[in-house]
């Protein structure tokens, strides 16, 4: 199968068109960031630097930690834009972009975003490291592909839409992180479970400031949910799409968050800078 220009489209340098990337710039390790100012966060602990590039909100860096190759990449917010990472990633990885066509044999990327996140159990201090075990979507981005859930990921799913209850027209799912990646990551510093992503900030995560929203009581209602050892643990806004596009494609996938607000005890980090410097050595040094 050869790709058209309007489905694989590059620019005029022959790169993936928003990343704008070539093959050669990313490492099979990539730590994905929301924010770009975190980019040289994660880069200022690189030993070597051998490419650095911006296109709109695509800020890379890749380069070398301890001998390993790993890349540093900004995607934004929400996961509108991890669509977009995640297959322009997958095509600099698995697609001929010269010839249009897959190569002939598949490369798996690692897949690890670093962010920031809401807590939702009062006991759950700020500046907790959470460790999505699971990525519970209300924003419908896996919706569009054929993507296959597995048993445990659709008995989840159900249960917890039916605990909360959304608004009507509201379709979730929930994917797994790759347990690959949840165990580097895992240690007595993590806090695990499921993760919420969100479509939006405000009303989508129960905010409400001047328009009156239809969540007032999705915080609680999330918070008690328990099924067997999974619980909910965390609001963020790109972790579904990326678990669920991701291992769809056959990618190790897998996110960890400072926590940074503590609804419900209403509490906002007065300033994370340092602690998100600490989570991005405790992930560095494990992947």
């Amino acid at each position: 199968m050869q790709y058209p220009p309007t489905e694989l489209v590059l620019d005029a340098n022959g790169n993936v068109y928003h990343l704008g990337l070539s093959p050669e710039n990313i490492a099979d390790t990539i730590i994905l960031v929301g924010d770009q100012g975190r980019v040289d966060l994660v880069a200022s602990n690189f030993d070597t630097i051998q490419h650095t590039s911006q296109h709109r909100e695509f800020y890379c860096i890749t380069g070398t930690y301890k001998g390993k190759s790993i890349t540093a990449l900004s995607t934004g917010i929400g996961t509108d834009n991890i669509d977009i990472t995640i297959n322009e990633l997958d095509a600099l990885a698995n697609i001929d972009l010269e010839k249009r066509e897959d190569k002939p044999e598949h490369k798996s990327l690692r897949l690890i975003r670093i962010g920031t996140c809401g807590i939702l159990h009062p006991e759950v201090p700020v500046h907790s490291y959470i460790l999505s075990t699971h990525a519970f979507g209300i924003d419908n981005v896996a919706h569009f592909y054929e993507v296959p859930f597995d048993a445990e990921e659709s008995v989840l799913n159900a249960e917890i839409a039916q605990h909360v209850g959304f608004p009507e027209n509201v379709r979730t799912y929930i994917s797994k992180a790759s347990d690959a990646i949840v165990t580097l990551l895992d240690s007595d510093k993590t806090e695990n479970g499921i993760t919420v992503t969100s479509s939006g900030f405000y009303g989508p995560q129960g905010r409400q400031l001047r328009l009156k929203n239809k969540t007032s009581h999705i915080n609680d209602q999330l918070s008690s949910f328990q099924h067997d050892s999974h619980r909910i643990t965390n609001f963020e806004m790109e972790s579904s799409a990326l678990f669920a596009l991701g291992r769809a494609l056959g990618h190790e996938c897998g996110t960890i968050c400072l926590g940074i607000a503590n609804r419900p005890n209403k509490e906002f980090s007065s300033g994370y800078k340092e602690a998100m410097e600490e989570l991005i050595v405790y992930v560095l040094d494990r992947v």
